[in-house]
């Protein structure tokens, strides 16, 4: 998995490289075939926006959440991130190829 956390009117600090990093590893842990990951860090007025663009074979999955504090921003967007991961895990999951190999023997 590529991560790449960059910052928009923000300056991205190791620390919050490694907090999504490591809240990052709850997705991966629910499902591994994670291609790229591209964190983007801003802040807009008195909003801190935080949104994410993950790439898995066949969709990009994207989730943007905003908040006064970025830490909790990007709380928000990875519990927003899991659901929608977990979703697109069980929707691949439940059409399997063996389905239309029994169609094309019928």
């Amino acid at each position: 998995m590529n991560l790449t956390v960059s910052g928009h009117h923000v300056a991205v600090t190791p620390a919050m490289r490694t907090y999504v990093q490591s809240k990052m590893d709850r997705v991966t842990r629910h499902f591994d075939h994670v291609i790229d990951v591209n964190v983007i860090l801003s802040v807009e007025k008195l909003t801190q926006k935080a949104e994410v663009t993950v790439h898995v074979r066949g969709k990009d999955i994207f989730v943007e959440c905003g908040d006064p504090d970025l830490y909790a921003a990007i709380d928000l967007m990875i519990d927003k991130l899991d659901r929608q991961i977990i979703k697109y895990k069980d929707k691949v999951q439940a059409h399997p190829h063996d389905a239309l190999k029994h169609r094309q023997e019928e």
